[in-house]
């Protein structure tokens, strides 16, 4: 499988980016690539295998940069990353302060879901234990909690899609990146309320009043059917299970970048399409695309991927099956704490007609945008495109020449979480040359 198809009719692109987005510019970049090297200068790297706490992570969930250079590093002991701490580093990668334990009260963590850090050094951790973004000064002193709303589908940013606004008092939530397999109706199917029919992007103001929430952008949603559900499920959970719909294999994402004005950036679709909306606004004002098209997903495509995922869960020691289909299993409880029998039954997975173009997307402090393609195989991670917000092209870095960072920072610093020949995390710290920073 190539890693892009050209798309042979500009028409067609312009119609595309042009349908419901009331675009007012639409860049056109070239559909060849202008190859780049990753010439990063390291600065330095920290995690080892023995050696003082601070220097031996867990697993990392997030890394983040503020306006001074610090770096802050959110590890996990447990799997489940209930139990966190946040280590922060200086410019130089000098150690300097630890804070975070799990708990109950404020200021502790209790299933902590996603993770941001403000320019002034402030961290905002959504909580789903406590319901409520909790907020540390850039001491780690604990400053407050403000809560979520009650009604339903208030505040859809409790999750692991937390992004910070560099305007500050602020993040940015939704549903971006891969998503969850299985999505809700909120309140179940008898609630009363509609299935959703995009995936926005919500501004979470976090001021001493609560939370205040704005949608910037409604991305796309890809059609989703319910559950088809075996005629055996209890009626209790069939009632339920009925506001439940299953993501598609391969479907586009919805991808997500802040700039730094706090304008947005994203992708909604599978073809290859960035959406500028301004800060402020709610409407796209610039649509940048390359003339790459996705790749109609064959069954033999399907096929593949399936003996692909069963044997890497067989290599995992997982349990053996078909990669296209799911296990869901439910136990409900009667009185007291005697389980009723558990309801276990498989649901067939279902998969996108296409292939999309692009797998992830970040923006840098000053503006760029680092474009993840896909690779060879469906599921895997190909060239790497720079671009700048106002739309010029920079470059592509080759399939494996490089990742995308997993945090950007100021003076062009950039993180990259690795792992080395004994599987031990790290963070290496580089700089970024001038025409990608």
């Amino acid at each position: 499988m190539t890693t892009a198809r050209l798309l042979g009719s500009p028409a067609i692109a312009l119609a595309f980016s042009a349908t419901a987005l009331h675009a007012q510019d639409v860049i056109e970049l070239p559909g060849r690539d202008r190859p780049i090297e990753p010439d990063f200068e390291e600065v330095y790297r920290v995690g080892v295998l023995d050696g003082e706490s601070w220097e031996m992570f867990g697993r990392i969930r997030r890394v983040a940069f503020d306006a001074e250079g610090n770096l802050y590093v959110f590890d996990a002991s447990d799997a489940m990353g209930s139990d966190l701490r946040v280590l922060v580093f200086d410019a130089a990668g000098g150690f300097t302060r630890e804070f975070g334990s799990s708990g109950q009260g404020p200021g502790e963590f209790n299933r902590p879901a996603g993770f941001a850090v403000l320019r002034d050094g402030t961290v905002v951790v959504s909580d789903a234990g406590h319901g409520a973004y909790q907020m540390f000064d850039r001491s780690g002193v604990f400053q407050r909690m403000v809560r979520a709303g009650d009604e339903p589908g208030s505040t859809p940013g409790l999750s692991g899609n937390v992004q910070p606004d560099p305007r500050g008092g602020a993040v940015f939530v939704g549903g971006f990146g891969g998503g969850p397999g299985i999505s809700f109706r909120t309140g179940g199917a008898d609630s009363g309320i509609a299935p959703p029919t995009s995936r926005p992007v919500v501004r979470i103001g976090l001021g001493d009043d609560g939370v205040q929430a704005d949608t910037v952008v409604h991305g796309w949603l890809p059609p989703r059917s319910e559950l088809d559900l075996p005629t055996d499920v209890p009626a209790q959970l069939r009632d339920m299970m009925g506001g439940m719909s299953l993501r598609t294999r391969f479907e586009p994402r919805l991808l997500v970048g802040t700039l730094p004005d706090g304008g947005i950036v994203h992708s909604d679709s599978s073809a290859y399409a960035l959406k500028v909306t301004p800060p402020g606004a709610t409407e796209v004002a610039r649509v940048i695309q390359r003339p790459l098209l996705p790749e109609p997903l064959t069954a033999e495509d399907q096929r593949e991927y399936e003996e692909r995922t069963a044997a890497a869960r067989e290599e995992a020691g997982q349990a053996a099956g078909r990669a296209g289909l799911r296990m869901v299993q439910f136990q409900q409880r009667g009185e007291g704490s005697n389980p009723t029998p558990t309801a276990t039954f498989r649901i067939e997975q279902r998969y996108y007609h296409e292939i999309p173009v692009l797998r992830g997307l970040a923006v840098t402090w000053d503006s760029r945008i680092w474009v993840q393609r896909r690779g060879e195989l469906p599921e895997s991670d190909g060239p790497i495109d720079v671009l700048t917000a106002g739309g010029e092209y920079v470059g592509t870095y080759a399939m494996d020449a490089t990742q995308v960072p997993d945090a950007f920072g100021p003076d062009g610093l950039a993180a990259f979480i690795e792992l080395d020949d004994f599987d031990v995390a790290r963070v290496v710290v580089r700089r970024l040359p001038a025409e990608v920073r």
